[in-house]
Order: structure tokens, then sequence, then C-alpha cells
């Protein structure tokens, strides 16, 4: 298979009824590492807004079974992106994953914010560092997959557009980004955590964290009041990474797909899972909800 084969593959497609398989080609064929850090730094962005950072603190998930929380999180996105949202275990994935939600005050705009990490972040990452940059096609697609997603989720006002999500992101991140004693809790947890990944685990715990740190912009950085990273550091961080991007582009193209079950870092179930088993079960919230589109309304007793 040429390098550009999936390229060309995904150009021959409409990214407003074939958002799906183009996303999925993205993740699993063109982009697998890039997407993969990308959303995992994403999650650092959600924590920085106190709200967002203060309830995942609260549950302790995040702070006491990061491992499996970690998981949780990339397995269920991973189902429905495998998969598909029509399909049986995708339904069962979202599923699972409103019902996380709704056991907890969650507003609408934080669902909002945390779904354009998920569409913004990966963009600019791959830009950045990717061994290509994304095409219009891609960005398009990407938008109009997590704006299905979130209709599934029954989250409201979502942009239109992959403009229209950046814009999003760029004003709540400039409006609501702020210390919070539970935000910075999460946020070392999972510095730690990105610690004992391999390859990670082979470099010193405090070099782990430096790169880490180097990758993050300084917004991100004040807002957990983490100290920013020597312009020699962020230099040699930022364009290892570059030069990472460009010797992929030289190596042989992908010719099965990669899913993110398959990383060496998603550890919390070697015997295998179910997907209606991931995540939480919560006792539940006094906060009524409303419910995701396709999730019925509780049956009568």
């Amino acid at each position: 298979m040429g390098r550009f084969d999936v390229l060309r593959r995904i150009e021959q497609l409409d990214p407003a009824r074939d958002f799906a398989e183009i996303y999925r080609l993205m993740g699993t064929m063109e982009f697998p590492w890039d997407m993969t850090q990308a959303l995992s730094f994403a999650l650092f962005r959600t924590y920085a807004v106190p709200t967002i950072g203060a309830l995942l603190a609260r549950t302790g998930e995040l702070t006491e079974r990061t491992q499996k929380r970690y998981d949780d999180t990339v397995l269920i996105l991973d189902t429905v992106l495998e998969h598909g949202t029509d399909s049986a275990d995708g339904r069962t994935a979202i599923r699972r994953m409103n019902q996380m939600h709704r056991s907890f005050d969650i507003s609408n705009d934080d669902l909002r914010y945390v779904l354009a990490t998920f569409v913004v972040t990966p963009m600019r990452w791959v830009d950045a560092y990717g061994w290509r940059r994304m095409t219009e096609i891609e960005r398009i697609a990407s938008a109009n997959y997590y704006r299905d997603l979130g209709r599934h989720m029954g989250i409201r006002d979502v942009p239109d557009t992959w403009q229209g999500f950046s814009r999003l992101l760029d004003a709540y991140e400039r409006d609501h980004f702020g210390l919070d004693p539970g935000g910075r809790t999460v946020a070392e947890a999972t510095l730690a955590l990105l610690a004992t990944f391999p390859p990670n685990d082979k470099l010193p715990v405090g070099v782990v964290r430096r790169i880490s740190l180097a990758t993050m912009d300084a917004g991100l950085l004040d807002a957990f009041a983490f100290p920013h990273p020597g312009r020699m550091t962020r230099a040699l961080v930022r364009t290892g990474l570059k030069a990472r991007g460009r010797v992929v582009r030289f190596l042989p193209a992908r010719t099965r797909p990669y899913f993110a079950r398959q990383l060496p870092q998603i550890r919390s179930y070697p015997a295998g899972y179910s997907v209606a088993e991931l995540g939480t079960f919560p006792a539940g919230c006094p906060v009524p909800h409303p419910r995701a589109v396709d999730e019925p309304a509780p049956a009568p007793v």
C-alpha cells in the first residue's frame, strides 16, 4: 500500500455522509499514535475547567483508580469508533457514557466544551506534529463525527463546523480556565499515569513530567499553576515530536487498522472486557437530567 493510498480513499468519501468512516481511517490508519496523544492531552484541558476538575476529583475515579478510569474512557470511545453508533456495541457504549454522566449535575456547557476538546485538540496536534496536516475533508468529518456523538449524548447547541468548535473551545477556555485544587490533583494523577505507559516507563518519572509539561500551552500550565518549562526544554520536545512526524512520513503505510483497545497502556482487562461493564455505576444524583436522543424512558413499575 502506498503512503498516500488511505488519504486518496478519504478524499473519495463525503464528509457529510461518510464522516464515521473518514474518522475511523484517520484514527486507526493515518494518525493512530498522534490521535492517542492528542486525546490524552485533551483530558488535561477538561481538568482545567474548575467545575469539571472539581467534580472528577470528588468522584475519586481519576485519583484513586486512575488506570481503570483512563482505560474505561478509551475503550468506550474506541467501541463507538470501531463499531459505529448504530451497532449493538456502539449503543451499549453510548448508554454507559450517558448513564455515568447523568449520575452527576454536569452542565450542558461543560459537556459541549469536552466535546470540543475531542474535535479541536487532535486537529492542532496533527497539524503541529503529524506526518502530514489534516485536510479540509478530515476536519469537516471530525466535526460531523462529534456532532453525531453529541446528539446521541443529548448535548444541545453543538457547533455546526470545525471552525465553530475551535471558537467555542478558545472562548470557553478564556472564560473558564482557572486553578482549582481538585483539578490540579486530577492533573497530577494523570501525569503520574502517563509516566507508567510504555515506552515512557523506561525514562525517569521527572523526565516524563517535563516532556508532558513542554507539550502544554501557557494558558493550560497557568490553570494548574504548573511551572513553565524552559525555552530549551520546550524546543527540544517540540522539535523531537516534529522530527518523529517527518520520519513517519517515509515509513511504510499501515495496512491494518490499529484500535485503541490494542494499546499497551490499556491494562485493566487482561482477560477481556464487556462493554456493558465498563465504567462506573454510581447510585445516582437527585438532579433530573434530560435523556439522550436514543435512550428510552424508564419503564413504569
